[in-house]
């Protein structure tokens, strides 16, 4: 695919919180049966399975993560009431406590993440009464992370659009990582070079969420 053409698609994040008496067997069968969702026709890119370092400033706790993505809002709408989805979601609703999902928009060169990436996932939750232009700084920040640290391989950020599941968190971020010691890597330099951005951002953040995840 052309570098300066890149392709818009759809970002679908879910978060679910397993109940914590449910065996662990269970679980993993659990991530089993959310992996036949990657057979949906519309899907473009799919990946299913326990979050790491889950880091909330709020209550909020979550344990699982789908990760999709969908050329269009429509086929992701297809999704949502495919036979396959709904069999599946009816299947693990009895194994959680809480959900929670959020939707954007990104352009990339490449539509699949490489097995063995490590994700650092982002949700924010502005406060009220926000400026457009301090929320555009804020988008600024973030966006402009991938050419600060080259170890970021890819950067998706965008305003979710799905306000029904999301819990109130308007700002999505996806940093994808080749390994887990760039990560590190992102993380020191994060915390050496960053402290004017990191002081910005909290200034507009009421809360967060961020977490890890290590594609399959």
């Amino acid at each position: 695919m052309a570098a300066d053409n890149p392709t818009r698609f759809v970002e679908h994040i879910v978060l679910f919180k397993a109940k914590p008496e449910v065996e662990p067997d269970r679980v993993d069968a659990m991530v089993q049966n959310l992996q036949n969702l990657a057979s949906i026709e519309t899907v473009l890119h799919f990946t299913a399975g326990p979050i790491r370092n889950f880091r909330p400033s709020s209550s909020l706790t979550f344990t699982h993560m789908i990760y999709s993505r969908y050329a269009t809002k429509e086929d992701l709408d297809g999704f949502a009431v495919h036979p396959v989805h709904l069999g599946v979601i009816g299947q693990t609703k009895p194994l959680l406590d809480d959900v929670m999902a959020v939707d954007w928009w990104h352009s990339s060169d490449s539509i699949t993440i490489p097995s063995g990436s490590v994700l650092r996932v982002s949700f924010l939750k502005l406060k009220d009464n926000l400026e457009e232009t301090e929320k555009n700084q804020l988008l600024g920040i973030i966006e402009g992370l991938k050419d600060k640290f080259p170890s970021i391989q890819e950067l998706s950020v965008g305003e979710n659009f799905s306000p029904a599941r999301c819990k109130g968190f308007s700002i999505a971020s996806v940093a994808v990582f080749k390994d887990a010691g760039e990560l590190e890597k992102f993380d020191s330099e994060w915390e050496a070079v960053a402290s004017e951005q990191r002081d910005l951002m909290k200034e507009k953040v009421e809360d967060a969420i961020v977490f890890d995840y290590v594609k399959p």
